[in-house]
């Protein structure tokens, strides 16, 4: 009989319908009660045995863990906590599962410490917690292309290998065939790139927003949506050296279009996944409220993780300038009562805590801060007429602060080049960019959100290596 998936079973219930389903046991109540998870849901099904139509070495080797197949008849249930059932006919058990090893791993109906799942993230998607994570993280990606290809935009496959470093920061990982024991050199005893693969120093990228403005500039409309890496020796619960962004970019647009563009698109993630991830989000808003009473009342969030969804899709953005918020900060009560960690003055960039302050208590709305000083930006950023500021903006979110960054790019030549010159940017090695501003320039925007901060945000989790299948980071590159 042909498998049924658990969620298809769950959602249309067909009383009476013999039906076959197939996966993992989760539990086993007195070799009676199994519970049945195919991944394909958070909710287990419960499949009842009657002992003596089955073989007792058969019904042992049914333990947590194992993968069997299941055929019955769906009945309502009898017990609570699920409405319907699976009269067992036949049992088959696909694959077994020592109870002995499985009192080792994740698998071990119990809770454990995330630093612990950690170490078994080829077993971690076994539970409901991260079964519910990358099930929201699957839509959250399908969302985004979805937003993207009703309005036309143009999905860009960009480079991962790349000669170019997009944010000027230098933090890149090499990429080289040669012989790193003896590499060929140049008469100065520098590395002769000319023989490698490439012909040249090639990295891993960034960003993908240089290439995606060349699309841009011709499509019109067009966005990326794949890994970049940053070689930043940092171990925090923020940063992670792969990871995945998506990045917008359009022609004619100016900052005001750009904020438009990504309060429109933020909104329909949120509201996407609210939508059409109840359950999963039903089991982490659980979760997270359970978290929260272990932390100290001042620590806790006001709002649960529903709610701050909820927040961002019915508020409307508040705009305001960085110097705006600044003096904004300068008057609050934690600025005055020296509770800032950090400091608080025009030019430096924002932290989380200024950030969160300014959405949470401040404004009660998600928040998008615009005009930046150029110094803390990126060079490709258009620069303001006050000579000070450029064209940037940053979206702040309840819980998580900094979540989008994006400009108005510099369209004009003469700038564009005297900005390379200021990040000591060597024009030969962005000509191409360069070359686009010579050939019917226009004003143009963009921004780009990260991924696993985007799905940080949609499931609560705390930390942004539980929200990426295989973590990459400092000193960790298992599986």
């Amino acid at each position: 009989m042909k498998r049924i998936k658990i969620a298809d079973v769950l959602e249309n219930p067909k009383i009476g319908e013999t039906i076959t389903v197939k996966g993992w046991v989760k539990a086993n109540r007195a070799n009676r009660f199994i519970q049945i998870n195919d991944g394909s849901t958070i909710n287990n099904i419960q499949a009842v045995v009657e002992f003596e139509n089955f073989d007792e070495a058969l019904l042992k080797r049914v333990t947590t863990a194992s993968a069997i197949g299941v055929t019955g008849k769906l009945v309502e249930s009898q017990g609570s906590g699920q409405a319907v059932e699976i009269a067992v006919e036949s049992i088959e058990v696909i694959g077994d599962a020592n109870p002995d090893e499985v009192q080792k791993t994740v698998m071990q109906p119990k809770r454990h410490s995330m630093e612990f799942l950690r170490e078994q993230a080829h077993l971690r998607f076994r539970t409901n917690t991260f079964g519910a994570v990358f099930r929201i993280r699957h839509s959250v990606a399908f969302a985004i292309h979805k937003y993207f290809n009703d309005r036309r935009f143009y999905y860009l496959h960009t480079p991962i290998l790349t000669g170019s470093d997009a944010e000027g920061a230098g933090e890149m990982f090499q990429v080289s065939t040669l012989d790193h024991k003896n590499p060929p050199l140049n008469d100065d005893g520098s590395i002769d790139y000319s023989q490698d693969f490439f012909g040249k120093q090639v990295n891993l990228t960034v960003s993908g927003q240089l290439e995606a403005e060349l699309g841009a500039l011709a499509l019109g409309q067009v966005y990326t949506f794949g890994p970049t890496f940053r070689a930043e020796n940092s171990n925090t619960s923020r940063h992670l050296a792969e990871f995945w962004m998506i990045e917008p970019e359009v022609a004619f647009n100016d900052l005001k279009d750009n904020m438009d563009l990504t309060e429109d698109f933020l909104k329909y993630i949120t509201n996407y996944i609210l939508t059409n991830c109840a359950d999963d989000l039903a089991f982490l808003n659980e979760r997270e409220a359970k978290e929260q009473l272990s932390k100290p009342q001042n620590e806790r969030n006001e709002l649960t993780l529903i709610e701050r969804m909820e927040f961002v899709r019915d508020n409307e953005f508040k705009r305001l300038t960085y110097t705006e918020a600044i003096e904004v900060l300068k008057r609050s009560k934690p600025y005055k009562k020296k509770k800032f960690k950090f400091e608080v003055e025009w030019g430096v960039d924002l932290h989380s805590e200024h950030e969160r302050y300014l959405v949470e208590k401040e404004f009660k709305c998600p928040v998008i801060l615009t005009d930046y000083p150029a110094e803390i930006k990126s060079f490709y950023m258009r620069q303001n007429d006050d000579g000070k500021t450029v064209a940037a903006m940053d979206v702040l979110f309840p819980g998580i602060g900094e979540i989008v960054g994006g400009s108005q790019r510099e369209e004009r030549m003469d700038i564009l080049k005297k900005k390379c010159a200021d990040f000591n940017i060597p024009e030969e090695e962005i000509w191409w960019y360069l070359d686009t501003r010579r050939f019917g320039s226009v004003p143009h925007a963009g921004f780009g959100l990260g991924f696993e901060r985007m799905v940080m945000f949609v499931t609560g989790m705390s930390n942004i290596r539980d929200v990426i299948p295989f973590p990459r980071t400092p000193q960790n590159a298992e599986f």
